[in-house]
C-alpha cells in the first residue's frame, strides 16, 4: 500500500482520568485521527468519566461518554510515540515508558475542583476544554 503510515500513538495521562485526560484523548481521536490512536489513563484513575466533562465535549460534537478510567499501569509495557501528562499530580508521578518515546507536560487546572452553581461549574469545565483543544492539540499535531 503506497503512502501507508500507521497510526502514531499517544498516552494521555492524569490523576483520576475522569476529566483533563479524557477531554485530551476525545480531541485527539476525533480531530488527529486520521494520524493519531489516543489512550489515557490515571495514577489513581476514579469511578468514571465526570459527567459535566463528557457535557462540554458534546457541546463541541465529540462524545466521551463510553470513557473509562483506566490505570496507567495497564499501559507501562506498551509502545507510545508520545505520553503526555494534563496534571501536576501525574507529572510527580508519571512512571518511566522505556522505549525511547517522547514525554512532555501540558498541565491544566482540575475542572472537577470548581464550586459554585451549575453554570459556574460548566463554565470552568468549559474553560479547561477549550485550553486543552488551544494547547495540547498543536503539541501532539506538530509531532505528527
Amino acid at each position: 500500500m503506497t503512502g501507508y503510515r500507521p497510526k502514531k500513538r499517544v498516552l494521555i495521562l492524569c490523576t483520576g482520568n475522569t476529566c483533563r485526560s479524557q477531554m485530551a484523548e476525545g480531541f485527539v481521536n476525533h480531530l488527529l485521527g486520521d494520524a493519531w490512536s489516543a489512550f489515557s489513563a490515571g495514577t489513581e484513575p476514579g469511578e468514571r468519566v465526570h459527567p459535566l466533562a463528557v457535557e462540554v465535549m458534546r457541546e463541541v460534537g465529540i462524545d466521551i461518554s463510553g470513557g473509562r478510567p483506566e490505570p496507567v499501569d495497564q499501559y507501562i509495557g506498551q509502545r507510545w510515540n508520545l505520553v503526555v501528562t494534563v496534571c501536576d499530580g501525574a507529572e510527580a508521578s508519571c512512571p518511566v515508558f522505556p522505549g525511547g518515546n517522547e514525554q512532555i507536560h501540558v498541565g491544566f487546572p482540575d475542572p472537577a475542583t470548581a464550586k459554585g452553581s451549575r453554570e459556574e461549574r460548566l463554565a470552568v469545565f468549559r474553560k479547561v476544554r477549550d485550553a486543552i483543544a488551544a494547547r495540547l492539540l498543536p503539541e501532539v499535531e506538530r509531532r505528527t
